[in-house]
C-alpha cells in the first residue's frame, strides 16, 4: 500500500519485503523480511556489540540480544522479548550448523519448518498478554477449552466453498505469481488498465460494507 501510494504521489521506496514466507531459514527469513528493520538491527545494534568478532560464543550472544532488542522495541512486554528470543535462538543455531542442515534437508522441509516456527512465534508478538499466548498454544495442540458453539460458528464461515477456493487461488498467486514490487518496475499500458480496473472494483467493494476501519488502527 505504501509503495502503490508512494509511486502515486512520484516517490519510488525500496523493497520492503522479499516473499519472507519462502524462505527456508530463520537468517533467510531475516534477510526477506521488513528489510529497512532488519538493516537497521544489524547496523545499529548487531554490529556494535561486536557482531561476529570475537568467536562463536559472543556471535551467538550478539545474535540473542539484538532479537531481544529488537523485539522490546516493538513494546515493553514478556511476550515480545520471547517473540525476539524465538528468533534470536534459531539464528544462533542457525549459525552454529552451519551448511550442514540445508545440505542434509530437502528445501521444500526447511520452508515449511522455517513457516511454522515464524507462524508460532507470531502468537506471542499478536496476543495481548503472556497468559493469552499460552491459552492459544495450548489450544493449537488440543489443550485448550474451546467453545463449541463457536467453533461450529467458524466452521461454518470459513468452510465455505466461496472462501475455500479464496484462500487457495491467493495461495497460488503468491507461492508462484511475481512480487507487487517487481511488477512496478515495469508498467505497460495494458497492466496500468488492468490495476486501475481493480482500484475501481476495491473503491466499489468498500462502499458496500459498512466499517472499514484503517488497517493500522487495527494493527
Amino acid at each position: 500500500m505504501a509503495i502503490g501510494l508512494g509511486l502515486m504521489l512520484g516517490f519510488v521506496f525500496a523493497k520492503n519485503f522479499d516473499s519472507p514466507y519462502k524462505s527456508a531459514s530463520i537468517t533467510e527469513f531475516w534477510r526477506r523480511w521488513h528489510i529497512s528493520l532488519s538493516t537497521w538491527l544489524r547496523d545499529y545494534l548487531y554490529i556494535p556489540l561486536g557482531g561476529n568478532r570475537g568467536g562463536s560464543g559472543r556471535t551467538y550472544r550478539n545474535l540473542m540480544l539484538t532479537m531481544l532488542l529488537g523485539g522490546l522495541w516493538h513494546g515493553a512486554s514478556w511476550n515480545f522479548v520471547i517473540w525476539g528470543g524465538i528468533h534470536g535462538g534459531c539464528l544462533a543455531a542457525e549459525r552454529g550448523t552451519g551448511n550442514r542442515a540445508r545440505l542434509e534437508i530437502p528445501r521444500f522441509v526447511r520452508v515449511g519448518a522455517t513457516f511454522l516456527i515464524v507462524m508460532l512465534s507470531w502468537v506471542f508478538f499478536r496476543a495481548r498478554s503472556l497468559a493469552q499466548a499460552s491459552s492459544y498454544m495450548a489450544s493449537l495442540v488440543g489443550l485448550g477449552h474451546s467453545d463449541r458453539r463457536g467453533d461450529i460458528a467458524v466452521g461454518l464461515i470459513i468452510y465455505q466453498r466461496y472462501y475455500v477456493v479464496s484462500i487457495l487461488l491467493c495461495a497460488l498467486i503468491v507461492w508462484t505469481g511475481r512480487q507487487a514490487w517487481d511488477i512496478t518496475r515495469n508498467i505497460s499500458g495494458l497492466r496500468a488498465a488492468a490495476c486501475v480496473s481493480v482500484l475501481c472494483l476495491a473503491v466499489a467493494a468498500l462502499f458496500t460494507q459498512s466499517f472499514n476501519p484503517f488497517i493500522y488502527y487495527v494493527f
